[in-house]
């Protein structure tokens, strides 16, 4: 039995009927762990010992013909951007909170409750906030089908882990991406639930307005699992839906027979020939089972997207404001300027980059702070009101949009020296850097 190929559904279901222990599959896949974060910089903590004393009692209780969960003694490992008791999360940064947290993750204490198993938590984009799976605080993760290339991020160790084997499922987030871009870089597949359909207590927040956790997963099934079991209403957060959640893997089957699939041709010509080659043989597979191609346009989506990324500026301020302010002070007690820090923002571009960073994180002066807050969000406002009244934000008659991703041909890992760095994000736009002065952020 080849651990490593199962799914969450499979592994579940060969624990359970005793086929290989618990103990069996969590101690592969702490092994496979360990050579693949050599590799990749997959790992930032793992939970050797609490892993296998949890899988020691799974076996046990299954030998004693007890009722077990759906993922009983299923090893699982997440993104380290969730509340643990008793830890702390690293959040990719070396700004964090100062103390263990209290309780878990609602999340992870329903994946418990059902008899999963934590092994590690995983690398991340610092503060979540960046595409391609760099990090200059905790080093950078690879791709592990090939190293040379990224990964993708900001859920970049959740899909290395997946994508290689270790566990078949782990759990991210996606703000404007981070499961989706990481999941195609690796060629796994991952799903950003509706906003509002799965908790965020208890998770880094980012921007409230667009952060949503999700599952990413080799095998679809474990996704519907997943969210089965991650999705509902939770009184912790009062944004979360109120609405029933449904047997996501008993509606797996359900045919796609007259589900409209939008496509703009003009934006996907713009992706590598390969993956229009894959997407189109993707759209052939959904037409011959019913589905519906409809020709769509995404107008000004540039501009959509400098706009979210402006909201998502905003409300980093305001979500961390007072933790960047203690760690300001921790950092840089004379003033950041005073330590050779030079903060630099530039609209919607970036002028000259530093030839290495030295330092990245979110933390700003609280004058830039308001002033980001502040100052964009007007321009924001007449920006929104100028589509609305082109009637260029019309919703268009399509169940599904498709925009193209590239699961073969991941951005080869270029050089900041160099200033070739791939597209935009809003990290790059939030940036501290400390050019000669590495003490000053020890």
């Amino acid at each position: 039995m080849d651990l490593k190929t199962l799914s969450a559904v499979e592994l579940a279901e060969a624990i359970r009927t005793r086929k290989v222990s618990s103990v069996e599959v969590v101690q592969d896949a702490l092994n496979r762990l360990k050579a693949v974060h050599e590799t990749c910089n997959a790992v930032i903590s793992t939970d050797t010992e609490e892993a296998l004393a949890a899988a020691k009692e799974t076996d046990a209780a299954i030998a004693s013909g007890a009722e077990v969960g759906a993922l009983a003694g299923v090893p699982l490992a997440h993104k380290d951007m969730f509340d643990r008791a008793g830890k702390i999360p690293s959040w990719g940064a070396r700004i964090r909170r100062e103390k263990p947290c209290n309780e878990d993750n609602p999340l992870l204490a329903r994946l418990k409750a059902a008899g999963s198993i934590q092994i590690a938590a995983l690398h991340m984009t610092e503060f979540a906030f960046g595409p391609t799976g760099h990090n200059y605080v905790i080093g950078h993760a690879r791709n592990p089908w090939d190293p040379s290339r990224i990964p993708g991020g900001s859920s970049s160790g959740s899909a290395i882990c997946v994508a290689a084997g270790v566990v078949p499922a782990a759990l991210g987030s996606d703000t404007a991406g981070s499961l989706r871009l990481p999941a195609a870089a690796c060629n796994v597949t991952s799903l950003k639930p509706t906003w509002s359909r799965v908790s965020r207590a208890g998770a880094m927040p980012l921007s409230p307005s667009l952060d949503c956790v999700g599952p990413i997963a080799r095998d679809v099934r474990d996704l519907a699992l997943i969210m089965s079991l991650i999705a509902g209403h939770d009184p912790r957060d009062g944004s979360s839906s109120r609405r029933p959640v449904p047997d996501y893997l008993g509606l797996i089957d359900q045919p796609v027979d007259g589900i409209r699939i939008g496509v703009d041709e003009r934006l996907i010509g713009e992706a590598h020939p390969e993956v229009q080659q894959r997407l189109e043989g993707a759209m052939k597979i959904l037409e011959r089972a019913g589905a519906k191609r409809v020709s769509v346009r995404f107008q000004d989506w540039r501009a959509l997207d400098h706009m979210g990324q402006i909201l998502q500026l905003c409300e980093v301020a305001s979500e961390h404001r007072t933790i960047l302010a203690q760690a300001r002070r921790r950092l840089w007690p004379a003033g950041p300027r005073a330590h050779g820090v030079r903060a630099f923002h530039s609209g919607l571009g970036l002028r000259d980059r530093p030839a290495r960073p030295r330092h990245h994180s979110l933390a700003r002066a609280d004058g830039d702070l308001r002033q980001l807050r502040h100052g964009h969000s007007a321009d924001v406002r007449r920006s929104a009101a100028h589509h609305r009244r082109a009637g260029r934000w019309r919703r268009t008659a399509t169940d599904e949009r498709h925009r193209p991703r590239d699961p073969l041909h991941a951005p080869r890992e270029l050089s900041w020296a160099t200033g070739a760095h791939p597209a935009l994000s809003a990290g790059e736009l939030f940036a501290e850097w400390v050019p000669d002065r590495r003490a000053a952020v020890r």
